[in-house]
């Protein structure tokens, strides 16, 4: 569990569809995040270890991520940020449960490669999009989301490549 200061809300840094790789303007945004979180789709190890030089990181495996580096990582995941609990997963067409059912605050996913933020029921889905190479015309983006005690917000980040 990650626990904001009294003083300042918790960043959380959220990347997706790396692809195995991983941006130097993707981890300059990052940096100063409490956290990172990568929704899949992740490439190769090098990835999650340059992550890790910048914030504690939580990661799903995606569709791609095969391989002994990702038998590490769990499909999905629940955190707990602050006063929220955080539901991670790659492609949110296999979201088993209605979340909002579940005290799920904010759902985390990838795969789709477009940056979203929608607010549904209660609960704030975020999907960071691409940071790796761009597929088709979408931009290469990813996310901050911003938890202070029982809220959060989110912002897309469209990365200059």
């Amino acid at each position: 569990m990650l626990a904001r200061t009294p003083t300042r809300p918790l960043l959380i840094g959220l990347i997706a569809d790396t692809h195995g790789l991983i941006r130097p303007q993707a981890l300059d945004a990052l940096r100063g995040a409490d956290l990172i979180v990568h929704a899949g789709d992740i490439g190769n190890a090098e990835v999650l270890d340059a992550l890790t030089l910048i914030a504690p990181l939580h990661a799903v495996k995606g569709n791609i991520d095969r391989g002994p580096w990702a038998k590490q990582l769990a499909d999905t995941m629940i955190i707990t940020v602050g006063e929220l609990k955080l539901y991670l997963i790659h492609d949110i067409n296999e979201l088993p449960f209605e979340p909002s059912q579940r005290g799920i605050a904010v759902v985390i996913s990838g795969h789709s490669h477009k940056p979203s933020i929608v607010r549904r029921d209660g609960v704030l889905f975020v999907n960071p999009g691409s940071a790796g190479p761009r597929r088709f015309h979408l931009p290469v983006a990813l996310a901050k989301l911003h938890v202070n005690g029982f809220d959060a917000s989110a912002e897309i980040l469209e990365l200059k490549i």
